[in-house]
């Protein structure tokens, strides 16, 4: 029996979600408004190393299957998260083992060969797959950022949803008025690619680590408003900033969806072990978007 207070969700809880969350379409496939991220999985808390750490203890091979049938079970069909070997090995188990979600990639910048890692994206049956934004904004930072077009190119001659993720809303207009073929964007509601200096001087503090800075989201959610072009919203809650209870993360959600397209998606990282995060962020997401 899957846990219900510490966990993953019930049947009762999954069919009231199940009922709820509505679907949009993504080239030939539908996919869920609320996607699961992928970055707990891989221990990426932006929140501090001890929890990284946490995160990466946790997730065994069968916590993060548990967590893809609790989504499942949940209306959640998407699973968003790197293309690095841990995750396309445990893909590969969670499909022989019945599992049905659909996988959107972000390529894996440690890869010596990012277009043999798209091809690799490929070959795992990728539903889409995009450019990985901290790698994006380096590459813009470095006057680069046309490179990116090509690795995009590389993803559309392989038959998948191609895109370009960032935290910088000035390259969503730059891909815009060069009139880049892409598919969607992944859009991070918060900048963190300025350097310690410059968030320093924004804040008017010394900053150490990421600086989350809650202006920065209608800056980017105007680039949603404004594309034509499907975009998967991502740190929603400001990895767990936006978090202090639910009427907080409902303000963090009606907010996006005020200025979401109605093909538009949001991406949550869910950690289990803390509390019941799927059927919660089913629930949130199906009533701040609205009945199907």
């Amino acid at each position: 029996m899957a846990q219900t207070r510490r966990g993953f969700l019930g049947a009762a809880g999954a069919m009231a979600a199940v009922a709820g969350l509505e679907q949009v379409d993504f080239g030939k496939h539908r996919v869920s408004r609320l996607i699961v991220g992928g970055n707990p999985v891989s221990g990426n808390s932006h929140v501090s190393a001890a929890l990284d750490r946490e995160m990466a203890d946790y997730f065994t091979a069968e916590n993060v299957k548990q967590l893809l049938r609790a989504c499942e079970q949940a209306g959640i069909n998407v699973w968003q998260s790197r293309a690095d070997r841990f995750i396309i090995r445990m893909l590969r188990e969670y499909r022989n083992e019945g599992g049905r979600i659909q996988w959107v990639a972000q390529t894996a910048s440690e890869m010596a060969d990012i277009r043999r890692n798209i091809r690799e994206i490929a070959g795992a049956g990728a539903i889409g797959a995009y450019h990985h934004g901290t790698a994006t904004d380096a590459m813009w930072r470095s006057g680069k950022i046309d490179e990116v077009l090509e690795r995009v190119k590389v993803m559309r001659d392989l038959g998948l949803r191609a895109g370009v993720g960032t935290h910088i809303p000035e390259v969503i207009d730059y891909i815009e008025e060069k009139g880049w073929e892409v598919d969607f964007y992944m859009t991070c509601l918060y900048n963190l690619s300025r350097s310690r200096e410059e968030a320093s001087k924004l804040a008017g503090r010394v900053v150490e680590g990421e600086y989350f800075h809650e202006p920065d989201r209608a800056q980017m959610l105007e680039r949603v408003k404004r594309t034509a072009r499907q975009c998967f919203v991502f740190k929603v809650y400001g990895a767990s900033r936006r978090c202090r209870d639910e009427e907080d993360r409902r303000a963090a959600l009606r907010q996006v969806f005020a200025s979401a397209k109605k093909s538009d998606c949001v991406v949550v990282g869910m950690y289990p072990k803390i509390s019941e995060q799927v059927l919660e962020n089913s629930r949130l997401v199906a009533a701040c978007v609205g009945p199907s």
